[in-house]
């Protein structure tokens, strides 16, 4: 099958082109398939956002090219083939959190009976069915990230791209929206990336881990993910779990070595 997304010798610098004041993202080549959950992992400042933005067509690269089902991301985001959700749930106050779910469709002109029956759809896949008549500040920071994923997934995008979604919050709902998550991607099928500064969260999460070194933002390896589905506390428990962990680790390790050997150079 053809990738969700292809990134081919992508190379984003700001400031003008004959002298850069900064390379964001350094030759980088990717291939994403179809139902994958690729984590993106590195040190900050190192690209992350920089390359899901690119993906999604929030920041032009400066070279190379950027294809999402097989067409320019450009097109890609044109066509509405892919939904995004930022550390932030950026929910609107003033509307329902079901009106909020509903945004998107409203906005490409869906019928409101239909776009009311998609939103209840959806607050049901999150479960926060029961919850369509509060208001973004009556819910805690979980379960507005949770109507975010809802509303992110409400016109059935074939891509989903998440900047540390659940980056705010404590340590145990952390964990539950991961087991949301990964309950949802199961249940939709849709392709996710996902940027992330955590080990455990990359690993237990995805079925590859995409490594990138610090600026400039290079993959220096990728590593499948052979945990079995679905997971749960156990498989947080298991011996293979803490093996891809130190795995992870080790691979960012690599990665600064490699960046301190080439300033040394």
């Amino acid at each position: 099958m053809a990738p969700v997304v292809s990134l081919k010798s992508v190379h984003k610098f700001f400031g003008p082109a004959e002298r850069p004041t900064t390379i964001a993202l350094k030759d980088i080549n990717l291939e994403i398939h179809p139902c994958e959950f690729i984590s993106l992992i590195g040190p900050s400042g190192c690209g992350k956002s920089t390359l899901l933005r690119t993906i999604g067509d929030l920041v032009e690269p400066s070279s190379g090219e950027v294809t999402v089902n097989s067409k320019p991301a450009r097109q890609a985001r044109v066509n509405r083939e892919y939904g995004m959700v930022f550390q932030a749930p950026v929910l609107f106050e003033w509307r329902t959190v079901l009106k909020n779910v509903e945004l998107p469709l409203e906005i490409m002109g869906v019928p409101r009976a239909e776009r009311t029956r998609r939103g209840r759809e959806m607050l049901r896949l999150v479960e926060l069915q029961g919850f369509e008549r509060h208001y973004p500040w009556q819910l805690s920071g979980g379960m507005q990230q949770r109507v975010a994923i809802a509303r992110a997934l409400a016109f059935r995008p074939a891509l989903l791209l998440m900047d540390e979604p659940f980056g705010a919050l404590d340590e145990i709902t952390r964990e539950r929206m991961n087991a949301e998550l990964l309950r949802i991607w199961q249940e939709t099928q849709t392709t996710v990336v996902f940027v992330t500064h955590s080990i455990p969260e990359a690993v237990f999460l995805s079925s590859r881990v995409v490594v990138m070194s610090a600026r400039p933002g290079r993959i220096t390896e990728i590593i499948p993910i052979d945990l079995p589905y679905p997971r749960n506390v156990e498989t947080r428990e298991s011996p293979r779990f803490f093996e891809l962990v130190t795995l992870v680790r080790e691979a960012l390790r690599k990665s600064e070595e490699m960046r301190e050997d080439i300033e040394l150079r």
